[in-house]
């Protein structure tokens, strides 16, 4: 394996691990829990930010293809940090 593999495996295994451990956290297991039990949108957003962390262990593990699983992660970590960041403003702005 050539040494831009081997980094792209490193960070790809890094922000895995990262997301993860957001996604383990109390408030964070809170808010997929409100997620699944709220709207449609939330719903499969959750959805497919889990498929996405799926996928990247799959395409790491299974494929060893790098470009993919870091795909992956970046794509879950995108719909995370949007969801934290647009649903508790939509909620906040919905009873103004």
């Amino acid at each position: 394996m050539d040494e831009t593999a081997k980094q792209l495996e490193r960070e790809t295994r890094k922000w895995l691990r990262k997301l993860e451990e957001e996604l383990q956290k109390p408030g964070s297991r809170e808010f997929i829990s409100q997620c699944k039990n709220g709207s449609k949108p939330a719903r499969e957003s959750i959805e497919n930010m889990q498929a996405y962390v799926m996928d990247c262990r799959h395409f790491l593990e299974e494929k060893r293809d790098f470009i993919r699983a870091f795909e992956a992660v970046i794509y879950a970590w995108g719909i995370w940090s949007g969801m934290r960041i647009c649903l508790p403003f939509r909620r906040k702005h919905a009873t103004e």
